[in-house]
């Protein structure tokens, strides 16, 4: 590669003519897809922004000028051009480069990014600081259009507009999130572009009045006023006007020359915020990227040459997601109150399918979780029976919504948490450790989790029909390959179920925590302890005389849940205890995630580090028994040698 292998840093790109940097760009998009390959990644999502990342470290002083990045996972090539093209081929696992943005890991990566439309704040807020401080350095947010539709966006823009602060917004219009943009937002974009002739006539008029000889400039300022009148009835781009922001565009967001003079001619604009408006293609020199937007906006290990992923052989079970999205097919089959809602997100769960199958009944209202909620709660207020498919990390972003607007009402909202617990390779900001206990602490929610992709199934008819907010979590990755033939069938709200009997300590796990806890009891049983395990089904509310009976036959009880212990399932269990005056009958051992930030890697070893698997079961209920019973635990194992 003639650039790229010469580029440590982007002062270094600083240093080429501008008639390089489009091969500069060409070898960073090879570069991604070459490395990509062979580890996988946010491989589409980074291959549109390749451009982009190359024309703003071109034109900003970085890291001095602070670029700021929405969600993060279009951000290879400026990781590449930042020092960390080694490392590239690290992306996402243990150990190595993160998938997003982190602060930690660069002095470039100015904010911390992974969930979408927080760029505009950020970036709002180090303007504003900047200004405080009486400093001097530019302020560049890059945001796609689906981010750009997010709530928390549209509350910045507001903001920008009138605080006039000095800020670039470079907006990366791919008509794109995970799929295909959807909204009124993504149809006012698409009216800009259209009229674009508009804006050509209009500079064409401007600059012949000029050239009339001596009076050519007042001619130009006479008429402005009706150009801007023209403009407000006939140009889209007069709302971002009327926001407060000038704004430059389009331009075509792969021509790297163009992209320098745009955003050059943005670094002028001192008298308030100002919008760089940029077409690009999502996943461009990606092989044969139009079949499968979602397949490529994300990818494991493929064929650089056809694009195709590689296959591993492995008969596995379905997943999760697609056991959830053809169940949901199938209830809504029968039942035509019940309507079904994503938040972008219609391939990552499940929604793509009930989407197809029942397009007036099924509902994908962008990157916005808030409104998502309560749009749910207003369906139910009028008797739908609305299921809002989000991801666990994401439904946080609309919490105040699921309290104020569903449970506060009692209504009937079924949350569907896909990505409950270790999220793999996405890291921090998309594991899913929280749901139980910001769920758990509002009066009215029913909250389960199911042991496997059967009891998926009975979990959701259960919270379809159950009068009243619920939800349910569950995995990312494949189920247990259990059978799934038999219609679901209803749970008794709040009953449990002990799947082993034993007399020396009850293991109670909840949800994906099941089976290794079975597989934990095996093996403690030939190292003499007898193990009773309990699939708890219910956070809330638990089953209070099944819980409280294992008391009276068990000294130890060692809780299992893969989410954060902090306010979680075992915290829930101790409570039990406390209330009924048990405490002190028994030991209570709780595992599951620490109170610490969880690192991206694969989820079987991130599990496997926190003992939160059968291995580390077993190991620390015999530990605990030992501790507990010291002597009788040796004479058993002596036995049993």
């Amino acid at each position: 590669m003639r650039f790229l292998n010469e580029i440590n840093s982007p002062a270094d790109l600083r240093r080429l003519r501008v008639e390089d940097l489009q091969e500069v760009a060409d070898e960073v998009r090879q570069f991604i897809i070459d490395t990509c390959s062979r580890v996988g990644g946010h491989t589409g999502a980074s291959l549109g922004a390749v451009e982009l990342a190359v024309a703003m470290h071109y034109v900003f002083d970085t890291p001095n000028d602070r670029l700021v990045w929405d969600v993060g996972h279009q951000a290879y090539a400026h990781k590449i051009l930042t020092g960390r093209r080694d490392d590239l081929h690290t992306i996402k696992q243990y150990g190595g480069l993160s998938g997003f943005l982190r602060r930690e890991e660069s002095d470039y990566d100015t904010f911390g990014a992974g969930h979408a439309s927080t760029s505009l704040s950020a970036a709002l807020g180090m303007a504003v600081a900047r200004d405080q401080k009486d400093e001097d350095f530019h302020v560049c947010a890059l945001i796609g259009d689906s981010s750009l539709a997010g709530g928390m966006a549209m509350e910045a823009i507001n903001q920008a507009g009138h605080l006039k602060s000095r800020l670039i917004v470079l907006l990366n219009d791919n008509e794109m999130s995970i799929a295909p943009a959807v909204g009124a937002l993504s149809g006012y974009l698409n009216r800009i572009k259209e009229a674009q002739s508009y804006q050509h006539i209009k500079e064409e008029i401007g600059d012949a009045l000029e050239s009339v000889p001596g009076i050519g400039e007042t001619l130009r300022r006479a008429a402005k006023s009706v150009k801007d009148a023209i403009a407000a009835a006939v140009l889209p781009g007069a709302l971002v006007n009327e926001l407060g922001f000038k704004y430059i565009g389009y331009v075509d967001g792969h021509n790297v020359p163009m992209l320098v003079r745009a955003l050059e001619s943005a670094k002028l604009v001192d008298d308030g915020p100002v919008i760089v408006h940029a077409l690009t293609t999502k996943g461009k020199g990606f092989p044969n990227p139009e079949k499968n937007y979602y397949a490529y906006h994300a990818t494991g290990p493929f064929d650089p040459e056809t694009g195709l992923p590689f296959k591993s052989g492995k008969a596995t079970a379905p997943t999760y997601t697609s056991v959830f999205g053809n169940t949901l097919c199938e209830l809504m089959e029968r039942d035509d109150k019940i309507v079904a809602l994503t938040a972008a997100m219609p391939d990552g769960t499940g929604i793509d399918k009930p989407l197809e199958k029942f397009p007036d009944r099924t509902f994908d209202v962008g990157i916005a979780e808030q409104h998502a909620v309560t749009f749910c709660a207003g369906m139910a207020c009028e008797g739908l029976k609305p299921v809002a498919a989000i991801y666990s990390t994401f439904l946080q972003r609309g919490f105040d919504q699921v309290i104020h607007d569903v449970c506060l009402q009692n209504l009937n909202v079924t949350f569907a948490m896909d990505r409950a617990g270790i999220a793999g390779a996405d890291g921090p900001t998309h594991h899913g450790l929280l749901d139980i206990a910001y769920l758990r602490g509002y009066p009215n929610i029913v909250l389960m989790a199911p042991r496997h992709e059967g009891e998926l199934r009975d979990m959701m008819l259960t919270a379809i029909e159950h009068d009243g907010p619920a939800a349910l979590r569950y995995p990312r990755g494949n189920g247990e390959g259990v059978d799934i033939a038999r219609a679901p069938e209803k749970l008794e709200i709040g009953k449990g179920e002990v799947l082993r009997e034993g007399e020396d300590v009850a293991i109670v796990a909840i949800g994906s925590m099941v089976t290794p806890a079975l597989e934990a009891a095996e093996r403690l049983k030939k190292v003499g302890i007898d193990a009773t395990v309990v699939n708890a089904r219910f956070v809330k509310p638990l089953d209070e005389a099944l819980l409280t009976g294992l008391v009276d036959d068990h000294r130890l009880i060692i809780t299992v849940e893969e989410a954060y212990l902090a306010g979680g399932f075992g915290s829930a269990v101790m409570e039990l205890l406390e209330e009924k005056g048990l405490q002190q009958n028994v030991k209570v051992v709780r595992m599951g995630v620490p109170d610490r930030i969880v690192t991206h890697g694969e989820a079987t070893l991130l599990l496997a580090k926190f003992g939160l698997d059968a291995d580390g079961i077993y190991l620390k209920a015999k530990e605990a028994h030992q501790a507990l019973e010291p002597k009788l635990s040796t004479s058993k194992l002596r036995a049993v040698k």
